[in-house]
């Protein structure tokens, strides 16, 4: 790695990837000023394969990262920066030449970094089975397996061994590994890799270090059963008793197959009919994004209606639009006009439609396919919100930016801000909002710091922040209801190398941060909850990417009037109404339920989500900032 000031190259460091990762000290103190360039180069060798080894981010890949701890005076401090960009071939035509030498390791040099006590001896210690009383703490469990992982020569060194001594010895390791993970006096559960449909792929090995860290952590407080409230679980909703207040899934919702793409997006509009954006034939993997920048203009627009207003009790599609226009939807809102507001994180670009069905633009900020950082500029932005009163429009920006942006209802910028400044904790993917009228205040999903976080609408000030160890480390997006005093609905997300904490939603009480319910459908699992939207009557709806579906829920007490009135005896129900639209819960009626859209017949798309990782087509640095969530397909598929 080099820093490149006015043509001159000056090395940081040099070492060989088949050392053990590390931070090495710098011969010489270096600094880096505004201007400088920071430069590095991988040279890898395709000596003894005889096939072709690409660059990329999977165990057949080859990837390599150079970090570099700094520091700098923390009144200037961005402690949230990142490093991954592509440069022109002609800033690399004067790399020293030292750069294109792969780094010799002797088989001295690598036989020296082992212990120099007998090695075989130690393995045999390891699986020697501890006394009751020997429970392994966290440090322990992480230095045997060190010891394990660094004491094989036969791993280190598989390239010297036949086909058949590389199988044994990788069947004796993994055996001696699971013998330390299965030992029942760890002191905390298991680690829970789970098997999933959709792999998901590690991000870099810094952060895979601290989700195995949390993974295998004991929990500091109890997870609450979903359908066993705790004393002090009373209800959450006036109309219901704690007994009923769970949402348990509707199975038999929609009534006909909605044949959907990519649920990205749902909002509801005044009449309180459901709106979904989603992505038809496209999909979100790991081509479609180097550094921000879209790859698969190719493929044009999408054909299919994007846009799909529901009747939210039978599912019928009422109307259909969005053609022709989008090349990968997100996030969707509306506003007191029953106007829709979108975001493609393809196009970087935020748009205002007509839901007329004519698909008219009444306003479009950001530059088409023109990433970018500055007032008049997205990159990748994730979600909108409207203030009812003001029109003031709020967006998250999102993937690489990690902002919000503040612009009047004529596209005006008015401001931005980027989490709590107070604290200077800044966002890691904002990815979904909800607007609080009753309280004028802006809601954030900021998804890969786990938490939820609310500000002022008028001024952006930090007002709280919501953060629960049932999360499990990712938040997808909430939805807000001022029932009870104020309700926030929220999806969390499953991060990486299998970390057990469920799929599920969540209502918490604004006011005093408690998780009153959680739920999850029966009829089938979670797969990637993108979005949440909650109705005036308190029925849920969660749109999944992975499964190119929306699932829909409601109060445990209204599914068993209806079950009821299914079966013959006639119940009259009362709903309340609320003239909240958008993401929040909205009004019923039941006039437009029985609305029809003739000639919308669409064909299924029965593919692989790439949606849930956080890998690019790159091997940037494990900040995420372009990343959006795709999973990996189970071998022998190949995808993200």
């Amino acid at each position: 790695g080099y820093r490149v000031r006015n043509g001159q190259w000056t090395q940081i460091g040099r070492q060989s990837p088949l050392l053990p990762q590390a931070f090495y000290p710098v011969a010489n103190t270096i600094d880096v000023k505004n201007g400088d360039i920071l430069a590095a180069r991988c040279v890898f060798t395709g000596e003894g394969r005889t096939t072709n080894t690409q660059i990329g981010g999977t165990s057949n890949d080859e990837m390599c990262n150079f970090y570099i701890m700094y520091y700098m005076d923390n009144s200037r401090a961005v402690p949230y920066m990142s490093c991954g960009d592509d440069s022109s071939s002609e800033l690399f035509r004067n790399i020293p030449s030292e750069a294109n030498i792969p780094i010799p390791v002797s088989p001295d040099h690598m036989m020296s970094m082992k212990h120099e006590s007998a090695p075989q001896k130690d393995v045999v210690d390891l699986q020697e089975p501890k006394r009751e009383e020997e429970v392994l703490d966290q440090g322990d469990l992480y230095s045997l397996l060190s010891k394990l992982l660094g004491e094989r020569e036969d791993v280190v060194h598989m390239h010297k061994y036949n086909p058949t001594e590389v199988a044994r010895a990788q069947k004796r390791l993994m055996a001696e590994i699971d013998s330390i993970m299965q030992k029942k006096d760890l002191g905390w559960p298991r680690l829970g890799y789970k098997t999933k449909e959709d792999a998901i792929l590690a991000r870099d090995r810094v952060h895979k270090f601290h989700q195995l860290e949390s993974t295998v952590s004991p929990s500091r407080s109890r997870t609450v059963s979903a359908r066993q409230p705790t004393t002090g679980e009373v209800t959450w909703h006036s109309k219901h008793t704690a007994e009923s207040a769970h949402l348990v899934e509707v199975s038999d919702w929609p009534e006909a197959d909605l044949q959907l793409g990519q649920v990205s997006g749902l909002a509801l509009n005044s009449n309180g009919d459901l709106i979904i954006f989603h992505r038809g034939d496209h999909i979100w993997g790991i081509n479609s994004f180097i550094n921000g920048i879209y790859q698969q203009k190719d493929l044009g627009p999408i054909q299919q209606s994007t846009i799909m207003v529901v009747d939210p009790v039978k599912g019928k599609v009422l109307k259909a639009s969005g053609r022709n226009m989008f090349y990968m939807p997100h996030g969707i809102t509306t506003d007191k006009d029953d106007n829709y507001w979108v975001t493609d994180v393809a196009l970087h670009q935020v748009i205002k439609l007509s839901s007329d069905g004519k698909d008219r633009q009444l306003l479009v900020l950001g530059e088409a396919f023109e990433p970018g950082s500055d007032k008049k500029h997205f990159c990748q932005p994730t979600d909108v919100a409207v203030d009812p009163v003001t029109g003031n429009v709020y967006v998250s920006d999102g993937y690489c930016n990690s902002r919000i942006l503040k612009f009047s209802p004529e596209g005006k910028y008015i401001s931005h801000w980027g989490a709590d400044r107070k604290r200077r904790v800044p966002f890691w993917i904002p990815h979904s909002l909800a607007f609080l009228p009753d309280k004028r205040e802006l809601c954030v999903a900021d998804r890969d710091n786990g938490r939820i976080q609310c500000f002022r609408a008028d001024t952006g000030e930090f007002v709280k922040e919501i953060k629960k160890e049932q999360f499990g480390g990712e938040v997808f997006a909430i939805a807000y209801s001022p029932a009870q005093g104020g309700l926030i609905y929220a999806v969390n997300g499953e991060p990486p190398y299998g970390q057990a904490t469920p799929l599920q939603g969540f209502v918490i009480n604004y006011s005093t941060k408690e998780i009153l319910d959680s739920f999850s459908p029966d009829t089938q699992k979670f797969k990637l909850p993108h979005d949440i939207v909650v109705t005036a009557d308190g029925s849920v709806f969660v749109g999944d990417a992975a499964s190119d579906s929306v699932i829909k829920f409601v109060l445990s007490a209204k599914a068993e009037h209806r079950s009821v009135k299914k079966g013959g005896i006639e119940v009259q129900e009362i709903e309340d109404s609320l003239s909240h639209t958008g993401k929040a819960a909205g009004s019923l009626n039941l006039g437009n339920f029985f609305a029809s859209h003739k000639g919308y017949t669409r064909h299924g798309f029965d593919r692989l989500s790439t949606e849930g990782s956080d890998l690019e087509k790159d091997d940037e640095d494990g900040t995420d900032s372009e990343n959006e969530e795709y999973s990996a397909p189970p071998a022998p598929m190949s995808s993200s």
